[in-house]
């Protein structure tokens, strides 16, 4: 028996056999061509792409995919950048100058367009060299003849194992006969692990050496709630697993059941419960696990592709798109949030010292103007086929909400001009992410329509701790008095005014937390959709004036570790947080 800890990256539980898929990049042969061997080499390039762009486009019809569906988008984007005449130019220049086999110059160029982007701090923008190694695969499978594995012919249950599973791989696949999913490489962001949550298939990313230790046959735990791979387990393990497998189903179900339900708590004030996603394909997830809207739609994925920036009318269809999925519930759009550790190819930051402290969010578009203009404009154009609401990233204080509000009036004034329909009313919010924000609040509360508390960054300001730093992690703690008392603050100074607060860090969607958060007055919570039901579960067993009375004690408190030993006893007690 041998365990293995990983990315948890789809939750569920199974217990299956290996089937383990290789797909190895073939070692690509190099010889030099002669000038009049050139043109054959681009029809030969010309062919192989056009052969790739026909295979996707049968992957789709096969796989029936609906249009708005993850994995046609997935497809469409790989046939896009297929067809895209710079992709092709850049091949051909390279061809014409070094003068090597069209095979050898594909790889190199893809090399160079993926150096950066593997490099690159943020996880969406690593997880997107998959999509152009993917791509560009296929189009060397059909310049060397070379045929693949099908795993849509797979006609019996397995857990698949494979090193990096490609996107059309896991499109095509026959996701009836797949239990699970393992894998050396991936994480969170990656298409795979879209695609696997979108079909509610369990998965384990970043195993680093599982397809190593296994030979296909073995028997195979997988839980994707912990991150845990299990390889040949003993006979008591199974049942362990079994058991709690049956129960993890069982709660599950009780959970679905609240779906249409509000999230109202025993003495009837109601909560919004609301889904945060990074890709459009994450709509029908949050959806599906009873959402009131999208608290947070993180819209920087749309600049971090490597052909360059979105334009005005690439950024208006993707937020009509969400904005029409949604069908008239409320969509929060962040704008452009890079700088820090998200890197964006197209928008330098430059090099800093301090990136977590340097131009990033908010400050990053006060400065690119133009970029900011075309994104409110996008905005404002798609505010017409939903109910949307903008906010803006990483607000310090009221100079930079009152620049960034008047740009927004400025780009109105000349969608008017032009006679460009948008809704006129759409709330405009503020993320209260740093402290000084949040001792200000009351001053911005009389700027904005809504605020938005954004622990992941107000933790790590207020205390001072990289939470990624393996030396100083243990010092983030959501239940630190001072991270306490400035959510209070931010709460009461938006009621003062009259606006509600929302949550949409990981905090929010602690089941944890769910009780202490009430008590502090919170309005809204935003979380990933599958921790959706079981917050609900919470709010709706639980009254104000308990909650409020948790709060009451636990103020008091003077450490972190006594508050949070505190509110885990209290959360375990009366909702048996740990019995799952």
């Amino acid at each position: 028996m041998r365990k293995l800890n990983g990315i948890a990256a789809s939750p569920g539980i199974a217990i299956g056999t290996v089937y383990l898929y290789r797909d190895d990049v073939p070692r690509i042969p190099r010889y030099r061509i002669r000038e009049d061997q050139l043109e054959a080499e681009r029809n030969r390039l010309q062919e192989a792409i056009s052969r790739a762009v026909v295979d996707i486009k049968a992957i789709q019809t096969g796989n029936d995919s609906e249009p708005n569906g993850d994995e046609y988008k997935i497809l469409d984007s790989h046939r896009m950048m297929l067809e895209d005449p710079s992709f092709q130019s850049s091949i051909e220049d390279r061809l014409e100058q070094e003068k090597y086999n069209i095979e050898w110059i594909l790889a190199r160029t893809v090399k160079e367009m993926t150096s950066k982007l593997g490099m690159a701090d943020d996880e969406y923008l690593r997880e997107r060299t998959t999509d152009i190694y993917d791509m560009a695969k296929r189009v060397l499978d059909h310049l060397m003849e070379r045929s693949r594995p099908q795993l849509a012919d797979l006609d019996e249950e397995v857990v698949l194992i494979a090193h990096d599973l490609m996107p059309s791989d896991a499109v095509a696949m026959n996701k009836r006969m797949v239990q699970a999913i393992a894998m050396d490489a991936g994480g969170k962001t990656s298409h795979t692990a879209i695609i696997a949550r979108s079909f509610e298939i369990p998965a384990v990313l970043g195993l680093r050496s599982i397809t190593r230790l296994v030979s296909g046959g073995e028997q195979i735990i997988l839980d994707g709630n912990h991150g845990v791979v299990i390889i040949d387990p003993d006979a008591e393990t199974v049942e362990q697993y079994r058991q709690l497998q049956g129960k993890l189903e069982e709660h599950e179900a009780r959970l679905m059941r609240l779906n249409n339900l509000p999230g109202e708590t025993t003495d009837g004030k109601l909560i919004l419960l609301n889904g945060n996603i990074e890709i459009p394909e994450e709509v029908e997830g949050v959806m599906n696990h009873g959402a009131d809207g999208i608290g947070l739609y993180r819209s920087e994925f749309l600049f971090l592709n490597a052909s360059g920036l979105p334009s005005e009318d690439e950024q208006y269809q993707s937020y009509r798109r969400v904005l029409e999925s949604m069908a008239g519930r409320p969509v929060t759009i962040r704008t452009l949030d890079v700088g820090g550790d998200k890197v964006s190819p197209q928008i330098d930051t430059g090099s800093e010292k301090n990136p977590i402290l340097g131009w990033r969010a908010i400050r990053v578009c006060l400065s690119e103007t133009e970029i900011f203009r075309t994104q409110l404009r996008a905005l404002l154009r798609a505010s017409v086929h939903g109910k949307l609401q903008i906010m803006f990233p990483m607000i310090s204080g009221i100079q930079e909400l009152n620049r960034a509000t008047e740009i927004l009036e400025e780009v109105r004034e000349e969608l008017k001009s032009r006679e460009i329909p948008f809704e006129s009313d759409i709330p405009v919010g503020a993320m209260i992410e740093v402290p000084s924000a949040a001792l200000t609040a009351d001053t911005l509360a009389r700027k904005a329509d809504f605020f938005s508390i954004g622990t992941n960054d107000l933790i790590q300001y207020t205390i001072a701790v990289d939470r990624g730093n393996e030396k100083t992690a243990y010092l983030y703690e959501p239940f630190h008095p001072g991270v306490l008392r400035l959510i209070r603050i931010v709460i009461d100074s938006a009621h003062a005014e009259g606006i509600s607060v929302a949550m949409c860090g990981e905090m929010a969607g602690d089941p944890v937390a769910t009780v202490v958060l009430l008590g502090l007055g919170l309005d809204e919570f935003s979380m990933g959709a599958v921790g959706i039901p079981e917050v609900k579960r919470i709010i709706r067993s639980v009254s104000m004036a308990d909650a409020e009375e948790l709060v009451g004690t636990i103020m008091d408190m003077r450490s972190a570790s006594e508050i949070d030993e505190a509110v885990r006893t209290y959360m375990h007690e009366r909702f048996q947080l740990d019995t799952l």
